[in-house]
């Protein structure tokens, strides 16, 4: 930790995904690596339980922190966040109690993302998709494949960069006819409701697979099965990519990211390699008389995965 807790203004930075919660500390934009420290949801009953525990694991007192900012994978509404695939609730005033911090932010995961966009070393960028030279103004698009599903836009102006919310992963699943009609089909009936996280996440590989052969794996099982050639797996794995091409296409258009589009999350980083083979640039150039248009947006796989916590670091050192 070098001599991070011997100064002061500190920042502790927080990733609170479905699945796990990281923490670290951070002196401005920078986020230090060596305190980033991974708690498992399940174990914890919510946020404060986990920062008590970390306070207390590195050894840094609470009133060092000068500045709180957490990233949260769930709606962010007036300071408080709610999980989508967790039962916490953040809570922006709590927080600065708890820990007496002056500046205190909560970030949606994908908000956190969106200001991490140019603070990522290039060698954690892999290029999908070639990007045209564009003004550094230009908007980008920040989609997350993991536990859930998201999006969100990317604007930097003359008073600085904005990064609105979303909840683009429960929006409708689009629907191209064929095969994709049955798929919608089984969700309806399955769900009541076709969405695009159902399909464009972890449990979504898992949902899609079982759709399409009537056999349940986890998505690790489906992967390796992937690696080794098994028909099935290879199967599942196009119409995944292919979805997620379609609706990468679809969110481009909203948005127009002439800046780029990057992509994030596990389940990004896994099929990372299959981007390109199972065919993801082509379905999202599939737009009709667009389809030249699409190929203004460059693409790019994000495999820092810690990418959500310097966007609340840079995010913090701007408040």
């Amino acid at each position: 930790m070098g001599d991070l807790t011997g100064e002061t203004g500190l920042g502790l930075v927080a990733d609170i995904g479905g699945t796990n919660t990281r923490v670290a500390l951070a002196r401005g934009p920078v986020v230090d690596r060596a305190t980033v420290t991974r708690y498992a949801n399940a174990d914890h009953a919510d946020l404060s339980v986990v920062l008590d525990r970390y306070l207390a694991d590195t050894g840094v007192d609470a009133g060092q922190i000068s500045g709180v900012c957490v990233a949260a994978a769930g709606p962010v509404h007036d300071g408080v966040a709610t999980l989508t695939n967790l039962d916490w609730r953040i809570d922006r005033d709590t927080l600065g109690r708890t820990l007496t911090a002056g500046s205190v932010a909560v970030l949606n995961d994908l908000q956190a993302q969106g200001h991490a966009i140019g603070q990522i070393d290039a060698a954690d960028l892999q290029q999908v998709v070639a990007q045209p030279e564009v003004s550094p103004l230009a908007a980008k698009l920040v989609i997350g494949l993991g536990t859930g599903f998201n999006a969100c836009p990317v604007f930097d102006t003359a008073a600085g960069r904005f990064v609105p919310p979303s909840e683009a992963g429960h929006v409708s699943l689009p629907s191209c006819g064929g095969a994709m009609d049955d798929l919608i089909a089984a969700m309806m009936r399955d769900f009541g409701f076709a969405s695009v996280e159902e399909v464009m996440s972890g449990r979504g590989i898992t949902y899609l697979h079982k759709v399409l052969h009537g056999q349940k794996l986890d998505p690790a099982s489906i992967m390796a099965r992937l690696e080794a050639g098994d028909t099935q797996a290879q199967a599942t794995g196009r119409a995944f990519v292919r979805i997620m091409g379609t609706v990468v296409g679809d969110l481009a258009l909203n948005h127009l990211p002439f800046g780029g589009i990057y992509l994030v999350g596990g389940v990004t980083r896994a099929f990372a390699p299959w981007l390109g083979p199972l065919g993801m640039a082509e379905a999202m150039r599939d737009k009709g008389r667009f389809s030249d248009f699409m190929g203004q947006f460059g693409v790019f796989v994000v495999t820092d995965d810690y990418a959500a916590l310097t966007g609340c670091a840079t995010h913090l050192a701007r408040l």
